[in-house]
């Protein structure tokens, strides 16, 4: 529970914060292994020495906005509770209403000619934070279409650390590119 108070106020506050006044003003308990978990996460960034300061990453911004979207206000909650959860889910851009659609749309972005072969790497940072078990599952689905193909990178030595991670295993190989027909 402290990990998502901390990345909510963080969020918020929108600037680094040390940890002695992210205890005692703002009143979240940021144990060490907490701030271990989210640092891993990569979802906020610590710096180490006295005292400790934290700062929200891109990474982590996504992920509060993807639970604001969410998550409800306590039960019981006052007007002003409510009214918070209201203004979050206003001010929170539609991330990925639907995920299909939004791959297509950057697909043709980045895409030079119409089937032109494109890195998961250019596209899954496109994708508004979207998880990347999620997207994996929305890619295996649309190439069921027949219109939507997956391939490894013929040029083994090519690929960066960027292709490895943003690659989809399909069977045995490692998939890096994606190409869409026209339809």
């Amino acid at each position: 529970m402290s990990e998502r108070s901390a990345l909510f106020t963080l969020w918020v506050q929108n600037r680094d914060i040390p940890n002695p006044e992210l205890t005692k003003t703002l009143g979240v308990d940021l144990r060490p292994a907490a701030r271990d978990r989210l640092n891993k996460a990569g979802l906020i960034e610590s710096t180490k020495g006295r005292p400790i300061v934290h700062r929200i990453t891109p990474e982590g911004v996504d992920w509060c906005l993807r639970q604001s979207l969410t998550i409800e206000p306590p039960p019981r909650s006052g007007a002003l509770v409510r009214a918070v959860f209201a203004k979050f889910r206003q001010d929170a851009p539609e991330l990925t209403p639907d995920l299909e659609k939004l791959i297509r749309e950057v697909y043709r972005e980045l895409s030079i000619k119409p089937q032109d072969w494109v890195r998961l790497a250019r596209i899954r940072p496109e994708l508004n934070g979207a998880d990347h078990t999620e997207v994996d599952e929305t890619l295996l689905t649309m190439i069921k279409t027949g219109t939507v193909h997956l391939a490894p990178q013929s040029d083994r030595k090519a690929l960066t650390d960027e292709d490895h991670a943003a690659a989809i295993r399909v069977g045995s190989q490692d998939k890096h590119l994606l190409a869409i027909e026209e339809s």
